[in-house]
Order: C-alpha cells, then structure tokens, then sequence
C-alpha cells in the first residue's frame, strides 16, 4: 500500500484547488432580495385577509392563485401572516404548520406576493433520522460502528473539500476521481477496520475495481458516444464553468458511483478468506481460493440486481418520462439519458465482479499458510445440505 498511499498525496497536493475555486461564487437571489423563513397558517389564501394585511395590498389577485397563508418567522415581516406563492409541483405537500424557506422581494411589494417559496425546512426530520441511524449503528456495531460513521465523515470531507472544489477549478476528472477515491477509501477503510493486512488486501482489491472501472468508463462512454447533457443541471453547469467537460464528468461519476458497494464486498470477501483461514490454518493457497469464491459467487449474484436496482429506482422519474414518448422499447432504452444509467450500471457492476476473484487471489497470496496434517476438503454450503 505504500506507493498507493504515497501517490494518493502526491495526487491530494498537485490537484488541491487555489483559491480561485468557483465554489459558493454564484448568488443564490437577485441583488436586493433576501432569505426568509415561514410556517404555513392555512392553505387557502383568502385566510391571509382576516389574519393580517398583507404588505402593499393585493393589486392583482391573479399572482395569488398558487399561494398560500404563512406566518413570517424572520426579517422585518416577522410575525405577519403573508400569502406565499408556491409552484404547482410543490403544492401537493404543502400542509399547516410546515416550515418554508422563502425569498423576500421587496420590490414584489406592490403585487402583495413580496414573499416566494423557495424550498421546504428540513432541518427536523433530517436530524431526527440522522440520530437515529447513529444511535442504532452505535448499538448493534459498538465501537467498529462509531469508527464507520467517523470513516464516512472523512471520506465525506475529501469529497466536499477535494473533489468539488477541484473539478469547479477544472482539474483533469479522472484524476480528480482516482486521487478523491484513494483519499475516501483509505480514510474511510482504515478508520472502520483498523490498519492490518486483512484491510489492506480489502483495500487492494478496491484498487484493482477503481482501475478497471476507470478503463471501461472512458471506453463506455466514448464508444455509446455518451454526452453527459441529457440532465438540465449539467447544461446550466456547463454555462456557469466554461472549460467544463461534461462527459469527463460523466466519467468521473461512475466511478464514485461504484465506491462504495465496491469497497463493501472486497471487505466481506478479504474477511470470507480470512474466517476460512482462521478455520483451518493449514489450507493451501489455492484452496483457500477456492473456498474463498464459492463465497464470491454469492456476492456476484447478489450485486448482479443490487446496483441495477438501485439506480432504476433513482432514475424513476427519467424512465417513466421516456416511455411516455411513442417509440420503441429498444430506441427507449439506447435514448441518451437511460443510456448513461444503463452504462453505468455495466461499468460498476464489471469492476465489482472482477473485483472479487482479484481480492480473494490476494487474501489467499497473503495468509500465513502453517504446516498441519492433510485436511478434508472444503464442502460448500450447498453440499453440506445435502
């Protein structure tokens, strides 16, 4: 691990982000605007009349049609009930006593809508489910389960301060990616496990997965001629960072997208080498290889449906949207936006796969083998049930 180690720094300090980094650089309102918060009173606007006068009046109802009656919690308006317009999409949540993050105008004074949403506040339910996963992580993992949640708020840190930064400051992304990975990974691995060669072979493994990702993610996307602008945030990305090379970027998703279920099952599969080990000292190289994938193959099946899953459900929305376009299921499918899911999904899932068998041949190469008498051959589970 050392020249692994020693290259992930290296990479940490030639690609750390000046101080001419774009991020926070764009205003969040218009000049002259200001963020507000407020608590919705009622969701029929006629209810703002009775409860206070709105600030300027109403001099044209017409922008009332979408809001709804909300008391100012900060700001000079603090205190008054004021109609707050909030956009059809959002109204269907929108229920009494939720909280709002809205955008003051004072020039919208004259319209009586001075006040426009912005965003639901959800600084309570988020935190409620945040010390709960903490608390349980806590209490079924003990102390390997606090150094996990400390492992994540490193790696969490390299993305934010590393990552982001680097590739605003428009730092090649795949380099980005690979030296952001390692940092994540050794932080994050070391940090939950412990330094020990049971890590390190995991930890091995991930590296092997990383690369070949990194080779089928620059070959995927060129030859799908993937474009990385099918969604309306990396179009309005692009505009604000010129320079920005979206399908660069489309590559650099991939393999963080991989990551973590990566670095999952090289663990679980250094640690199935291990247990077999531990089972039976006196096991050869290539049969603790071969007890080792038995196990492998278990987690290949499972990770098979895992990620496609789990990015089927996040592109829900995508997918359903497509398939209302009269064509075929074939041409729906190979569209650019699904097809960016469908490759990343083969891309992590080949790192994953072929990430197996690498960290189980290097678990077997690193095990102390100790001399013992001739040992029955490994059974699998399925034999054993017979």
């Amino acid at each position: 691990m050392g020249p692994i180690v020693v290259a992930t720094l290296v990479g940490l300090v030639v690609l750390w982000p000046g101080k001419s980094s774009l991020v926070g650089s764009q205003p969040f309102g218009a000049e002259g605007t200001g963020m507000e918060t407020a608590t919705i009173t009622s969701t029929s606007v006629a209810d703002c009349e009775g409860a206070a006068r709105p600030l300027g009046g109403y001099s044209d109802d017409s922008l009332l049609d979408d809001a709804v009656c909300a008391r100012i919690t900060s700001g000079d308006g603090e205190g008054l009930v004021q109609p707050v317009h909030v956009p059809a999409e959002f109204r269907d949540s929108a229920n009494v006593g939720d909280g709002l993050r809205v955008m003051y105008t004072p020039s919208a004074l004259a319209s009586g809508t001075p006040y426009v949403f912005v965003d639901y506040q959800r600084q309570v339910p988020v935190l409620a489910l945040s010390i709960v996963y903490l608390v349980l992580v806590v209490a079924v993992a003990g102390r390997r389960g606090a150094l996990s949640v400390l492992g994540l708020i490193l790696a969490t840190c390299v993305l934010m301060f590393f990552m982001i930064p680097a590739l605003l400051d428009l730092a090649p992304p795949m380099w980005v990616a690979l030296v952001g990975a390692g940092a994540m990974m050794l932080l994050a691995v070391y940090t939950a496990h412990g330094i020990s060669v049971r890590t390190t072979t995991a930890l091995l493994g991930t590296v092997v997965g990383v690369v070949i990702m990194v080779v089928l993610s620059l070959w995927g996307v060129n030859a799908a001629n993937l474009t990385g602008a099918n969604e309306e945030s990396a179009l309005t990305l692009a505009s604000l960072v010129p320079g920005l090379s979206l399908r660069a970027l489309l590559t650099c998703g991939m393999v963080v997208a991989g990551l973590g279920v990566l670095n999952d099952v090289t663990i679980t599969q250094a640690s199935s080498v291990w247990e077999l080990h531990a089972a039976n000292p006196s096991l050869g190289r290539a049969r603790l290889f071969t007890g080792g994938m038995r196990i492998g193959r278990d987690h290949i099946a499972s990770t098979v449906y895992t990620l496609a899953f789990a990015y089927a459900g996040t592109a829900l929305p995508l997918i359903l949207a497509a398939s209302l376009i009269d064509r075929g299921v074939s041409e729906t499918m190979l569209s650019g936006e699904i097809a960016e899911e469908i490759v990343r999904t083969l891309v992590s899932s080949i790192g994953l796969v072929l990430a197996i068998p690498a960290t189980t041949a290097i678990a077997a190469l690193l095990c102390r083998i100790t001399a013992g008498p001739p040992s029955a051959p490994i059974r699998s589970a399925a034999a054993v049930d017979r």
